[in-house]
């Protein structure tokens, strides 16, 4: 990380501003346009902390670099818990410096604490950085997401 050491820690009301700086940027990225209501009730299921969406977010000193949005859910598949990491983003300025890898294992080691038996995300097809570092972890599944609005 170029020297420089990455905290990485669970987002705090203090830490709304900075999310929302990172928030922008992520939906920027995919140029999408959200209703402010959305981001709001994202960022109240974040500060809550009763609430099962978590964000990890990623600092050098008081920068936040980025974030992983991710929540845990039972699965007719394993006796135990999965968890969906949901959003993950990086600073475009702190991008290829390993912020997103440690994200991503970070979120690794808290589900090996808590006895969740799978972590799994989705991404664009055509998002080549991303795959490259999601391919460092384990191989795509295969699957292709259906969402229908309802």
């Amino acid at each position: 990380m170029n020297g420089a050491v990455v905290q990485i820690r669970t987002a705090e009301a203090a830490d709304e501003a900075a999310w929302r700086r990172l928030w922008d940027g992520f939906l920027a990225y995919y140029d999408v346009t959200l209703d402010p209501a959305v981001t709001a009730a994202t960022w109240a299921r974040i500060a809550d902390p009763g609430h099962l969406m978590t964000c990890r977010m990623a600092f050098e000193g008081d920068l936040a670099l980025g974030f992983a949005i991710h929540h845990p859910h039972c699965s007719t598949w394993v006796a135990g818990d999965d968890v969906y990491l949901e959003d993950l983003f990086v600073a475009p300025d702190a991008r290829g410096r390993g912020v997103g890898r440690a994200l991503i294992e970070d979120l690794i080691a808290i589900g090996r604490a808590r006895a969740w038996h799978r972590l799994y995300w989705n991404t664009a097809r055509d998002n080549a950085q991303a795959r490259r570092l999601y391919d460092s972890f384990c191989t795509e599944d295969g699957h292709i997401r259906y969402r229908m609005t309802l």
